[in-house]
């Protein structure tokens, strides 16, 4: 539970992700963050199918330790973009 705790103290990072993120292997910010946005998300999507666009972006927030609204036009796309290819 402490490590729970520890991912809400993350920016973007509620109680319901961080128990989602336990759930798939990551249960610190470090690991989060050695992991990065991109495969926290591929990981979350084996167990939550409505993983979605805002939700990648707030782990890129996370990661970066800022708010998600925050993050650049560029990675925004790039987010984007990942997000578009892994559609199922």
């Amino acid at each position: 539970m402490t490590q729970i705790i520890a991912l809400t103290q993350l920016p973007n990072i509620g109680k319901v992700v961080s128990e989602k993120l336990f759930q798939v292997g990551i249960t610190t910010p470090e690991e989060l963050k050695a992991i990065g946005s991109e495969q926290a998300f591929i990981r979350l999507q084996t167990i939550d199918e409505t993983a979605c666009l805002s939700m990648l972006q707030a782990l890129e927030g996370a990661v970066q330790g800022i708010r998600w609204h925050n993050l650049s036009k560029e990675r925004k796309e790039e987010l984007r973009e990942f997000f578009n290819m892994r559609k199922i």
